[in-house]
């Protein structure tokens, strides 16, 4: 009894020991991996900011102007004074049709006014005799009211023949067509030596403005309601008064 009561207590005290090591080695695993294991936590205060809403667009660089070049009168073309594909000014001659035709027209036109204003001197002063006589009975009624209405035909014909003057200038005018706006003008469709046409269908040339420039950017509709929506609702605010800011990214990177 004796030799199985201390077998009994050297069991008990060698079981106890291998508790007591096991525990010791599981608290310095707990501890190593309370030192590594654990995942540190950095607490943020979070706070609302304005967030600004960038969108990139495709677009297309198209000119402020464009002016096509076309006759307003007929004749052959007798000079070109341009370098296609340079800047031209608004007013520089560009093409010079042939003006013999309407400087006669103009020439004419200046002599009929200068006819008919010859013409009205001296019906205006029998005009003015007969104001006279007519007081005293010494011509009838009947020329009396004929010779105040040549008066007025003949001021009429004048005015006819001053348009006349003005419209034959208009058109010698014509004969030099000039730059109507500023900016790079295109290859030439005629040369010296064609024939012109008034008002024809296909133009001189084409001239761009290219200072200031139109950048055409395209946007789906969809994205754009959704934009109108979203300010709508208030989940978006414009900036004040301020416009978009906007950067335009080349082909080539810049």
């Amino acid at each position: 009894m004796r030799n199985g009561h201390k077998a009994a207590v050297f069991i008990l005290t060698v079981m106890l020991s291998c508790i007591l090591i096991s525990g010791c080695q599981d608290t310095k695993t707990a501890d190593r991996a309370s030192m590594n294991g654990t995942p540190e936590v950095t607490v943020a205060t979070v706070t609302a900011q304005k967030v600004a809403l960038t969108t990139e667009l495709p677009g297309r660089a198209c000119a402020y102007l464009v002016a096509e070049i076309r006759p307003q009168v007929g004749g052959i073309i007798t000079k070109r004074l341009f370098v296609e594909g340079t800047d031209v000014k608004a007013g520089d001659l560009l093409y010079q049709i042939d003006p013999a035709s309407y400087q006669a027209s103009y020439n004419n036109a200046k002599a009929a006014l200068k006819k008919a204003e010859a013409n009205l001197v001296p019906i205006k002063s029998k005009a003015e005799r007969y104001k006279e006589l007519i007081t005293i009975k010494g011509v009838s009624q009947q020329d009396y009211d004929d010779a105040f209405a040549a008066v007025e035909q003949t001021e009429a014909e004048v005015e006819a023949n001053r348009a006349a003057v003005e419209t034959a200038r208009i058109n010698l005018q014509n004969t030099r067509v000039t730059a109507p706006i500023t900016g790079r003008i295109g290859k030439s469709g005629i040369t010296v030596g064609a024939l012109a046409t008034a008002n024809q269908a296909t133009p001189f040339a084409t001239i761009h403005q290219l200072d200031p420039i139109f950048i055409d950017a395209t946007q789906s509709s969809a994205s754009l309601l959704k934009l109108k929506r979203d300010f709508a609702a208030g989940r978006m605010r414009k900036n004040g008064n301020e416009h978009a800011s906007v950067k335009l990214l080349l082909e080539d990177g810049t």
